[in-house]
Order: structure tokens, then sequence, then C-alpha cells
């Protein structure tokens, strides 16, 4: 049920399957939710993961995921991004932040819906 959640989520967020950080995105939120341990090292632990999972390098992971959070900022919806990250974001965040922000909000959603 969560892979649908994240999915949804990020297709919400108005990035789209077209892009191969879609995956990554996907797949490395669900590393988080998993252990929390990959938002403390994105580029020595989640990035090297999610290559490997892909059969690609941490440097195209990197790329993509970069590309992917400027659609999100630059045509996307701008608005969820705000609302979710629960504070002004003045200017685009970074990965580790980036993935932070849904991680954060996925598991406060769990935590509402499966307490009522």
């Amino acid at each position: 049920m969560m892979e649908l959640e994240i999915e949804y989520l990020i297709r919400s967020l108005g990035i789209g399957a077209t892009y191969r950080g879609y995956r990554y995105l996907r797949y490395g939120i669900q590393l988080c939710l998993d252990d929390e341990d990959y938002l403390l090292s994105v580029s020595k632990l989640l990035y090297p993961q999610i290559a490997k999972h892909y059969g690609t390098t941490s440097y195209s992971v990197e790329k993509d995921l970069r590309t992917i959070i400027k659609v999100c900022w630059d045509r996307g919806n701008k608005q969820l991004l705000q609302e979710i990250a629960l504070r002004p974001l003045c200017s685009r965040p970074p990965s580790g932040e980036f993935f932070d922000i849904l991680t954060a909000h996925l598991k406060h959603k769990s935590r509402t819906t499966s307490s009522v």
C-alpha cells in the first residue's frame, strides 16, 4: 500500500514516470522509510544503494534526482511541496532535504491513518 502512496505523492508534485529520476526517487523514499539512516548520508549511502539497485552510477542517480526536483520546483506543484514541507521554502531544496520532506510527510500520513 505504501508504494501506491509514494507514487501518488510523486505524481501529485508534478513529476511523471517519464523521468529516470522518478524511479530513483520512488525507490529512495522507500529506503528512507525503512531506514532513516539513509537521510543522514544521502551521497554516501542512499545514492550508491539506488545506483546498485538500478545498475547505474551514483553520479547518474544524483543528476537525475536533481532534474526531477527542478521539474517539481519550476513546473510542478510547488504549492503542495511548500505545504508538506511545513515551513517556507525560499529556494529549490537539495536532494537530501527533498527526501526528508517527502519521507516525513509519508510517515506522518501513515501514522495518522493507522491510528484512526
